[in-house]
C-alpha cells in the first residue's frame, strides 16, 4: 500500500537539509546516508548518494526516471549467489555433465 497522496512524498528532514548544504556548496561529493525509505524528489536530480544496505554504501546517482521512487530501491540489500554448484562449474566450463575427462590412451594402456 502506498502513502496517501494528500500527505505527499517523505523525504527525511535531515537529507533535505543535507542536499540544500549539497546545492548551496556547489560540491559534486556524494550524499551519504541511511534513509533508505527516503523518495526522490525532483530536487535530488543530478545528485549523487551513498545508500546503506546494511553493510556497506552503495553509490546512486539520481537521474529524472528515478522520481517517486525509493532511494532503498537502488541499493539491494541482497547478494545473489548462483544455483546449482559442482554440475553448475562444469556446466560452465563446458565439459559433459558427470562424465569422466578425456583421455589421450585406450583402457588397455598401449597405443
Amino acid at each position: 500500500m502506498g502513502r496517501s497522496l494528500k500527505k505527499g512524498p517523505y523525504v527525511d528532514p535531515k537529507l533535505l537539509i543535507k542536499i540544500e548544504r549539497a546545492k548551496r556548496g556547489g560540491k559534486d561529493e556524494p550524499i551519504k546516508t541511511w534513509s533508505r525509505r527516503s523518495e526522490i524528489s525532483p530536487e535530488m536530480i543530478g545528485q549523487g548518494f551513498l545508500v546503506h544496505n546494511g553493510k556497506n554504501f552503495i553509490e546512486v546517482k539520481v537521474m529524472e526516471d528515478m522520481v517517486g521512487h525509493r532511494l532503498g530501491e537502488f541499493s539491494p540489500t541482497r547478494k545473489f549467489v548462483k544455483h546449482g554448484g559442482k554440475m553448475q562449474r562444469e556446466i560452465d566450463k563446458g565439459g559433459p555433465v558427470g562424465a569422466a575427462p578425456a583421455t589421450s590412451t585406450p583402457a588397455g594402456g598401449k597405443k
